[in-house]
Order: C-alpha cells, then sequence, then structure tokens
C-alpha cells in the first residue's frame, strides 16, 4: 500500500474555531496549513452539538448562531487554501532536524515544520443515560444538531448544564412540550438561561432521574422517579445532555506536559515538545480563560511564533493586517 505524504509548513490538529482561525492566519503568514481533525466536518463541537446555538462572547457579534460563525470561519479560513484531513486522527508525532512527521490513523504522514495542536477538549464522548441503553438512534440522541427533528413532539431532556437549557430553551417553541429532568435542585447552567427556561412553558422536574424509556420501535414514553414516586411523560423523543468524558487520546502519547487533560503551554504558545504549539481549550496556563475569544488570540500568538520554528530568519510578529503590502 502506498503511503500518502503531505508536505506542509503549519500542521493544525483540530479543525473548531480556534483552528480554522489559525489556519487563516498561517496563510496570512505566508504558510502552507493542513488541517486535521477527527470529525468528518469542519467546527469541531459547535458543528458535531451545537450548531443552533447563539453564541454571546465572540467580539464584533453581539450574538451569532454556531453554525453562522463556523460558515465565517471557514471562508475565512479557506483564504489560506488549506489541506484539510477531515476523518482522521493524529497518531504518531516524529522530530527531525528541520522539521516534524505526524502519522495519521489511516497511514497518511504530514511533513511540517511545526505543529500547533488546537483540538478543543480532544476526543470527546458522551456520558451515558443507563436507562437509555438500547434506545440511541430509536428516539433518544444525545445532541441536538437541529431543532426540525423535535417539531410538534413531546421532549424530555435530561441534565442541568448549559446545554440541556439552552436545548430546552431552543426546542420550546419548536416541540409540543418540553420536560427537563435533573437529579438536582441546583444547576450548572448559566443563570440567565435557567430563569429563561424557567419563566417558559418547559417542565423542570427536579430530584428526578429517568427509571425507564418505553416504547416498541421508538421511544413512546418515559417513566420519571421522583422521591420513590414514579410518574410516565409522553415522550417521542429523549435528549441526555448529561454532559461527555474527553481525553486527549493518542496526543497523550507525544509526551506533551499535561495538567488535568489540558496541555501546558508557555506565554509563546509553545508547549514542551520542540515545534509543537497549542491554542484554544486545550492549552493550560495561569490565568487561563477558556472562551471562543481567547482562542483565536492564542492562535494568532501561536502561528506568529511558530512561523520562527519554520522559517528562522522571520520575525515574530509580522505587522497589522490593515497596513497593507
Amino acid at each position: 500500500m502506498t503511503v500518502e505524504t503531505v508536505e506542509t509548513d503549519l500542521l493544525i490538529v483540530g479543525a473548531g474555531p480556534t483552528g480554522l482561525f489559525a489556519a487563516y492566519y498561517a496563510g496570512f503568514r505566508g504558510h502552507r496549513v493542513a488541517v486535521v481533525d477527527s470529525l468528518p466536518e469542519l467546527g469541531g463541537q459547535i458543528t458535531a452539538m451545537y450548531p443552533e446555538k447563539q453564541i454571546l462572547d465572540v467580539a464584533g457579534f453581539p450574538s451569532v448562531k454556531g453554525r453562522d460563525l463556523v460558515d465565517g470561519l471557514v471562508e475565512q479560513a479557506n483564504t489560506a487554501k488549506p489541506d484539510y484531513l477531515l476523518g482522521r486522527t493524529a497518531l504518531t508525532l516524529e522530530h527531525h532536524d528541520d522539521g516534524v512527521t505526524v502519522g495519521l490513523d489511516d497511514g497518511t504522514e504530514v511533513r511540517a515544520g511545526a505543529v500547533l495542536i488546537t483540538a478543543g477538549i480532544g476526543k470527546f464522548s458522551p456520558r451515558p443515560l443507563p436507562a437509555g441503553e438500547g434506545w440511541l438512534g430509536r428516539g433518544m440522541e444525545f445532541f441536538v444538531p437541529s431543532f426540525a427533528p423535535y417539531a410538534g413532539k413531546d421532549v424530555v431532556i435530561v441534565g442541568g448544564g448549559d446545554s440541556a437549557f439552552d436545548w430546552a430553551l431552543h426546542l420550546e417553541p419548536v416541540a409540543r412540550s418540553v420536560t427537563l429532568v435533573h437529579r438536582r435542585d441546583a444547576f450548572r447552567a448559566h443563570e440567565r438561561t435557567v430563569q429563561q427556561v424557567r419563566d417558559s412553558s418547559v417542565r423542570i422536574v427536579t430530584r428526578a432521574e429517568i427509571a425507564a424509556i418505553n416504547g416498541d420501535a421508538t421511544v413512546e414514553s418515559v417513566d420519571v422517579t421522583v422521591d420513590g414516586e414514579t410518574t410516565t411523560y409522553p415522550a417521542q423523543a429523549v435528549v441526555a445532555a448529561l454532559g461527555f468524558v474527553a481525553d486527549l487520546g493518542p496526543l497523550q502519547q507525544w509526551g506533551l506536559d499535561v495538567h488535568k487533560r489540558h496541555v501546558v503551554v508557555d506565554p509563546s504558545m509553545r508547549t514542551n515538545l520542540s515545534r509543537v504549539f497549542a491554542a484554544g481549550d486545550i492549552t493550560e496556563y495561569p490565568g487561563k480563560v477558556r472562551l471562543i475569544a481567547v482562542g483565536f488570540g492564542e492562535a494568532a500568538t501561536a502561528v506568529n511564533n511558530a512561523t520562527v520554528a519554520i522559517d528562522p530568519s522571520a520575525h515574530v510578529f509580522p505587522g497589522h493586517s490593515s497596513e497593507g503590502t
């Protein structure tokens, strides 16, 4: 079998918002760029989990839908003409005198002057709903990438975090009814969103758990237990928004300095490995704030410093993009 080899200046591992902006910025610095992601589509977690969510912390946008933000980032990144290597996972890292080689799970080898890890929280898998075993795809889902399939249905959402409340709020005008079930009285979601849901027609059931999901081919009802008492609610759809378990996957074998599943970087976004940088939610340093807006700034810092690793004659600061040529 012939091994595919991709030659590039900068390999970006992770095609979420930070990775897409980094791709654009690498093009701005004149680099060839390749982007690898284990997901089949661009946009990372936003595309996979929250495409309809309104995002409120991106500069210049009072509110922007996740899908629209990704579309803009992709359009911007495409000016760099990146090689997209989607549906593939970065496995191995080898150092050479003038660069690195990263092996992908399909046998592809990427030879680059530097690597920028923008893998968000790494590879993630949903936390299971015990009563939901066997129901996935039969009316139970872990994510809500589109609201249309829930139109006119009775929906039960399980969880107390931001995702559960965001989906409850957005499904309320679409579904026939929305019931939110959580095992505690307290919620992890943002207070403003919690209040919006309380003010809506969403039924909130706390100190509760899903005892059983009922139905034949698809979900028809859900048994909810509160203090030993069980109530059956009609449901043609169940959303198990219980969060997810994340890990760095094969990146953990690279020898990176890792603290609580995050990659430790210095102010230049350098990791402890030569020619390997990181930016976005995956990074850790004193005072770190995990926002998309912060990831954009870290991406620019990482690319500018990686530029010197790729070309020692280059300067870290390129001048302002508004200065022209």
